[in-house]
């Protein structure tokens, strides 16, 4: 091992007697011992800041956007794709809720979807499409 990364075998022990001992999250670091280890380590399971950002500017233009439509119109649209509460509702439960056929909450929904494709309000959506 030593041979091949070009170290001494003392540093090869060394180094593997080092990963094998525990060290505290909670451990000082620094020059004036303010900050801890932990503070250090990426979180993989939380999203990063700037994606977190432009998530909350996605939805506030989405919002925008779809201030532009009927009240009835917007609020189908956010129940069918799930835009208030990441749960997108079936035809049905929007029927449901409005008291009207899934014929008619489709008919709203591709007739809003159409409104939404006008260039004067896609254009505000385009800089957040990959």
């Amino acid at each position: 091992i030593a041979t091949q990364m070009g170290v001494s075998p003392a540093r090869v022990r060394w180094l593997t007697k080092v990963s094998r001992r525990p060290l505290s999250l909670q451990k000082p670091v620094g020059q004036e011992k303010d900050s801890e280890l932990g503070q250090f380590i990426e979180d993989e399971d939380s999203p990063a800041p700037v994606d977190e950002a432009l998530e909350s500017l996605l939805a506030e233009k989405v919002d925008q956007v779809l201030s532009t439509l009927t009240p009835r119109e917007a609020r189908i649209l956010r129940l069918r794709f799930g835009l208030r509460d990441s749960h997108p509702h079936t035809l049905r439960e929007v029927a449901a809720k409005f008291g009207l056929t899934r014929e008619r909450i489709r008919q709203i929904e591709r007739h809003a979807l159409r409104r939404l494709r006008h260039p004067s309000r896609s254009r505000q959506l385009r800089p957040y499409m990959h």
